[in-house]
């Protein structure tokens, strides 16, 4: 295995060689195509009349899971696997959303820093990730949520795995319905890779845990998520098998972890902390907004798939300050749960990750805008010439400053540890694993409250 990320172009090239040399096991077929005309392909292993569906490359910047598909792929083609005493059929959709998956290729070879990582991030907005169902009624899902929707339907799989992997934090675990044992595997796991277990994450910070680092997903008008998030658990990909008794297991592996996530003593001064992380990102989020109002006349339409992730978080940004305020935050009713260390430190990255996030994704819109970028046509920049295009530099130079400094503050900040990209593999791997066998011992798994 690689000591690096794969393209989209390496895990179809090394599918393709897996099913070649196991044809009586293995079988590469497309399940759809991309809103931009990508094939999203899948993967299957073995014969049996159980299904298990394993999803990689949900988030556009998140490229471990192909690998981990790969890995548990190879692992399964053998023919003394252990999924066939289990009569199961695997099934691995490669990348569903190869378009993002493509525009994070700058930073998949390195080096891993912040400030590499985050000048090259894409990340869509939230209505155009394909594990999201639409919201508005009589709203047709994207062709990467069809492909997937159909897939479920088609399978009806005992298991569904999403492969994600958060940039910095730590590893949990989210599911629709309860698998006994799973906390305990997840946590010998993380201790032999020496990967963090997160104990408050930002994704699951108000979710009941039936053990360490992992999550009971909310059913509809269960609380769920921050205010502000535009999105909602139970309007996901995740529970559209749950009808067919399908476990659906979201496996986070971090690439930086921070130890703190995983640290339940109470914090000295959660008031404090909650004080400066909200005025910091409200800070920070204005700084940003600025700089786009003083550049949007001048941007051309090629760059939307920028400006409107950039827009949505701003957005985001000025209603999670507010109710992460000490006096909204820590107020006796409808406040935040208890906040010890971990569950301050996830409140950390959040704040800090929104805004690096925004600004490189800022800084390569300034780019692709005004002829910097490579391939850029200077004809499509229209208004940006003369003195916008002054404005534009000028802009960009304190962008370039900006977002710097802060990735150098977030990386110490949390003090932030690489996890070795085999790790990370190794972590999900094994994880897949346990979640299938846990699993595979109920016809009908319970959920996880009536």
């Amino acid at each position: 295995m690689p000591g690096r990320y794969l393209t989209v172009d390496e895990l179809t090239s090394r599918a393709r060689g897996l099913a070649a040399a196991h044809p009586d096991r293995a079988v590469l077929r497309r399940i759809g195509y991309s809103r931009a005309g990508e094939p999203i392909r899948l993967l299957s292993i073995g014969r049996g009349s159980r299904h298990a569906l394993v999803v990689a490359g949900p988030h556009a910047n998140e490229p471990v899971g192909g690998m981990t598909a790969l890995r548990l792929a190879r692992y399964l083609a053998r023919p003394e696997r252990p999924g066939r005493a289990m009569d199961t059929t695997w099934h691995f959709v490669l990348c569903l959303d190869p378009d993002g998956a493509r525009r994070n290729e700058r930073w998949l070879k390195g080096p891993m820093t912040f400030a590499q990582h985050y000048r090259h991030f894409f990340r869509p907005g939230f209505a155009a990730q394909p594990e999201w169902l639409p919201t508005e009624p009589g709203a047709e899902p994207m062709p990467e949520t069809r492909a997937l929707l159909d897939l479920q339907d088609e399978l009806r799989p005992y298991l569904q795995c999403s492969l994600h992997g958060v940039d910095v934090g730590g590893s949990f675990v989210q599911l629709t319905r309860r698998l006994p044992g799973l906390p305990e595997r997840l946590g010998r796991s993380a201790a032999d890779l020496r990967i963090p277990v997160e104990l408050g994450p930002y994704d699951a910070f108000f979710w009941p845990s039936p053990g360490p680092g992992v999550y009971d997903m909310p059913r509809p008008q269960e609380a769920d998520q921050f205010h502000s998030l535009p999105a909602a658990t139970a309007t996901s990909t995740w529970f559209h098998p749950y009808a067919y008794g399908t476990v659906t297991a979201v496996v986070e592996a971090p690439m930086w972890g921070v130890e703190e996530v995983g640290d339940t003593l109470a914090h000295p001064d959660p008031s404090g902390a909650l004080e400066t992380i909200s005025r910091t990102l409200r800070q920070d989020a204005l700084f940003l907004a600025g700089l786009l109002e003083r550049v949007r006349p001048g941007l051309p339409a090629t760059v939307a798939p920028l400006l409107a992730p950039v827009e949505e978080y701003l957005a985001i940004c000025g209603g999670l300050a507010d109710e992460w305020a000490p006096e909204a935050a820590l107020r006796e009713t409808g406040g935040l749960p208890p906040l010890n260390r971990a569950r301050i430190m996830a409140l950390r990255i959040a704040a800090r990750r929104l805004v690096v996030r925004t600004a490189g994704m800022l800084h390569q819109m300034l780019a692709a805008g005004h002829g910097t970028e490579p391939g850029h046509d200077p004809g499509s920049t229209g208004g940006a010439a003369g003195a916008g295009a002054a404005e534009a530099t000028e802009v960009r130079a304190s962008l370039d400053v900006f977002l710097t400094r802060r990735c150098d503050a977030f990386e110490a900040d949390c003090r932030a540890r690489w996890i070795p990209v085999h790790d990370q593999v190794e972590h999900q791997f094994r994880i897949v694993l346990a979640a299938s066998e846990l699993a595979a011992r109920f016809r009908e798994p319970r959920a996880v409250r009536a």
